[in-house]
């Protein structure tokens, strides 16, 4: 699923549909072609753009050139006895699972929605339901080629500082060519699945704690408009892939068969107020009430665990016309109380959310602006035309601080230069990788400028 074409000057946002810029857009069907647009790129630099699913302004250049990465054919090259697939920076992961899957594998990482190109999960070293058990995405990338800011190529492994500036740097040190990564073998296209509904915030994190090392995949969906006593009330699912001999029926028959599509599609110019306080009420009432309080074993396909929300097409323009903010963040285990503040206050708030999630998670990588760290990570979507909502935020801003967290800037459209500096203190470490490898600035983002990663 490709952005649609978009005129040589262009305005671009993100997911969340707020701050549009107007960049340059060049169409990079081949390595020439990226190479030749970079070369002829202005004073405000270039900058590689997959399937624009970051939320805030990572993926904008106002100004300046944006290379269009994703392809309608996707490059793939799969080495069965290896495990591995090498790919187009471009390719986005729905071609990768569709060509994979029914050989026996699967993504070792995948976010929440499949519309992401490997180049992007690599700048935003994405992570998945299974980060307590696998890590992030550049944990399972072997090599990848580097297109630099002067024209060359540069291959890069796990052992080049350079490799892990590239991971979650955002697109800032260069353009992912071609990337390696190792698969996951799997025996069936399904996930074994077991739910449970939890009254309350100590409820699941308590289950949390206790069994996710028993599950490779596990997430849990929060009311965030309960309050008192149901402060947190959750729907947490867990899951494996499930082996061939689990299967009955149809999926018996066709243990590896894989078919994903949206089922509708949100019409343009749908009014903001749709997602209100009791429309949302009601879902969230719904969507609890429906889940089992304990259910075992529930074999789901893979679109439905992993991406249930590429069903719905263009689900974002349900926010109207002002668009979404996603506001996600990290604490560190021991950080509870923290955590429970957060969602306490947007309980408190009134600020209508549908989605809310909460996942572990595991050890951290070696990349400076990778995003996981070991602890709780939770992301809420939230309209961003809601009164007061700036304010909100950097005050949640400092909980979050305070309790040694961070934030994600694949989903950021708010946070401030001090915000970033304080929670990631290895900031200086990767400007120094990044400057070595770009030393006259190329590489530029409207987020780049907002958080002062580079040059105004």
């Amino acid at each position: 699923m490709a952005e649609p074409r978009l005129p040589a000057d262009a305005p671009l946002t993100g997911w969340g549909r707020t701050a549009p810029s107007v960049a340059h857009v060049a169409p990079t069907p081949d390595e020439a072609t990226v190479r030749a647009a970079v070369a002829a790129a202005g004073e405000r630099g270039a900058l590689a753009r997959g399937l624009g699913r970051s939320y805030g302004d990572a993926a904008q250049n106002a100004g300046g050139t944006v290379l269009a990465m994703a392809g309608d054919r996707p490059r793939i090259e799969l080495d069965v006895a290896a495990g591995e697939a090498t790919v187009w920076g471009g390719t986005s992961i729905d071609d990768l699972l569709a060509y994979v899957v029914p050989q026996g594998f699967f993504v070792p990482v995948t976010a929440g929605t499949r519309f992401v190109t490997v180049g992007g999960a690599i700048a935003a070293d994405i992570h998945g339901k299974n980060h307590h058990a696998d890590g992030s995405f550049a944990d399972h990338v072997t090599r990848m080629a580097l297109l630099l800011a002067d024209g060359s190529v540069r291959e890069l492994t796990p052992a080049d500082p350079l490799f892990w500036a590239t991971a979650g740097g955002m697109g800032l040190t260069g353009v992912v060519l071609r990337a390696t990564l190792r698969l996951l073998p799997i025996g069936t296209s399904r996930i074994l699945v077991d739910t449970d509904r939890l009254d309350d915030l100590d409820g699941v994190l308590a289950a949390m704690a206790e069994g996710d090392h028993r599950y490779r995949y596990s997430v849990a969906w929060i009311d965030l408009l309960a309050k008192g006593r149901h402060l947190g009330r959750s729907v947490l699912t867990r899951g494996d892939h499930a082996p061939e001999e689990a299967l009955a029926g149809r999926a018996a028959v066709a243990p590896l068969a894989y078919r994903a599509r949206p089922l509708v599609s949100v019409p343009p110019g749908v009014p903001g107020q749709v997602l209100n306080p009791l429309s949302v009420r009601a879902f969230n009432e719904l969507w609890f009430r429906k889940a089992p309080r304990h259910r075992v074993g529930e074999a789901q396909t893979i679109p439905a665990f992993f991406h249930p929300l590429d069903g719905v097409r263009e689900w974002n323009r349900l926010y109207g016309r002002g668009g979404f903010v996603q506001y996600q963040f990290a604490v560190p285990f021991g950080a509870e109380e923290p955590l429970r503040a957060v969602i306490e206050r947007f309980a408190t708030s009134g600020a209508p959310s549908f989605l809310c999630v909460l996942k572990r998670f595991g050890d951290a990588n070696a990349a400076p602006l990778s995003f996981p760290m070991p602890g709780w990570t939770l992301a809420v979507d939230v309209a961003a035309s809601r009164p007061g909502l700036g304010a909100l935020l950097h005050e949640l801003d400092e909980i979050v601080l305070a309790a040694g967290g961070r934030h994600y800037l694949a989903k950021d459209a708010h946070t401030t230069p001090a915000a970033v500096r304080r929670g990631y203190p290895r900031l200086d470490e990767w400007r120094a990788v990044r400057d070595k490898a770009d030393p006259t600035g190329v590489w530029r983002s409207d987020l780049g400028r907002r958080l002062g990663l580079v040059d105004p």
